[in-house]
């Protein structure tokens, strides 16, 4: 490895945890409410903290939130070398603000929903995997197992997709640097990062997800991802964070 190389070698992760849970009924930003006894954000650092060739770490919180020594953060163990930033009103806005703030020595960036706290850690094994292959972006989903319908304004219907074509997509989502970057930078605003980078003109792919890569979006979802944070959290069972890379803090290098 040449010292160019090595420079800029190593992944970042933005983990974006500024909903407000609105949906959820909570009181509470939605990454802060309580999981098996532990904030939603709180599984979801423990499971980036044992990515292996973790560089940077970024999370973006509602800006009431921002100062760590806050009582809501007292039950989240932040990762040493990680920094907390401010989110925008806007997901695009929070996402380019973490980016902001990412070691520029990073050559694959990571963005995570929050609300995804038990995704297992080998689903962003597979991510930057992809993306030190030669991808623009990557995407990890699931088939889509039920029969989609599109409708216009009235609910008519207006056509049924093939369902093999279709994938239901999670996080976290995976670029190379530059290209995130690039894509920011362009003005436009898209609901999810991949759609950001695909409308300037990159290729997409997607990896196997996982079925614990669900978002905690309604009283439901809490219900459900509550029964699952006692029990295996990985098809091959085990913690979502469960890998022999694990560590405490931010690497210098891969």
């Amino acid at each position: 490895m040449t010292d160019a190389h090595a420079a800029r070698s190593g992944v970042g992760v933005v983990v974006v945890a500024a909903g407000s849970g609105s949906r959820l009924g909570a009181s509470l930003p939605k990454a802060f409410v309580p999981l098996a006894g532990r904030p939603m954000l709180a599984w979801a650092l423990e499971t980036v903290a044992a990515l292996p060739g973790l560089r940077s770490l970024v999370v973006v919180v509602p800006e009431a939130l921002a100062d760590p020594s806050l009582p809501p953060w007292s039950a989240v163990s932040l990762p040493v070398g990680a920094h907390v930033v401010a989110g925008g009103a806007e997901r695009t806005e929070s996402v380019a603000a973490g980016l902001a703030a990412l070691d520029p020595g990073c050559d694959v960036v990571l963005v995570h929903d929050a609300a995804r706290c038990l995704t297992p850690v080998a689903v962003f094994e597979r991510v930057v995997a992809a993306v030190r292959a030669g991808a623009d972006g990557v995407v990890p989903g699931l088939a889509v197992v039920d029969t989609v319908k599109t409708v216009d304004a009235d609910g008519v219907v207006t056509g049924t997709p093939e369902r093999t074509t279709l994938r239901a997509v999670q996080t976290p989502q995976g670029f190379p640097r530059e290209v995130l970057l690039a894509a920011h930078a362009s003005g436009m605003v898209a609901t999810d990062d991949a759609a950001l980078v695909e409308r300037t003109g990159h290729r997409v792919v997607v990896v196997d997800g996982d079925p614990m890569g669900f978002k905690v979006t309604t009283p439901e979802d809490l219900e459900r991802a509550e029964r699952l944070a006692g029990g295996p959290r990985a098809l091959g069972g085990g913690s979502p964070g469960a890998t022999s890379g694990r560590s405490a803090g931010l690497t210098s290098s891969p």
